[in-house]
């Protein structure tokens, strides 16, 4: 990794924990597959996703291309989205 994506990974990091800290994140890690990483969120909507990870550093400086699959809202996730994508 060069000196600029180790400096856009540290923006990328502190913009996942942000996340993590208001609930929108509830697991996330690096992949072993080649990906950045594995992010499970918990959002209103597909598109609601979809625009977290437009606004994430690596994805602006193309380090990370996503991926967004979704469940259905559910009662057991008290109308929330269950979304899941590497990143």
């Amino acid at each position: 990794m060069t000196p600029e994506e180790k400096a856009v990974m540290g923006q990328h990091m502190a913009y996942t924990k942000q996340l993590f800290d208001r609930g929108k994140i509830v697991l996330g890690g690096a992949a072993t597959n080649g990906a950045i990483g594995i992010i499970v969120g918990r959002v209103d909507s597909t598109e609601e996703m979809e625009r977290i990870y437009e606004n994430d550093p690596a994805v602006k400086a193309g380090i990370g291309y996503p991926e967004v699959h979704c469940t259905l809202k559910e009662d057991l996730m008290k109308g929330k989205t269950l979304c899941l994508g590497p990143s």
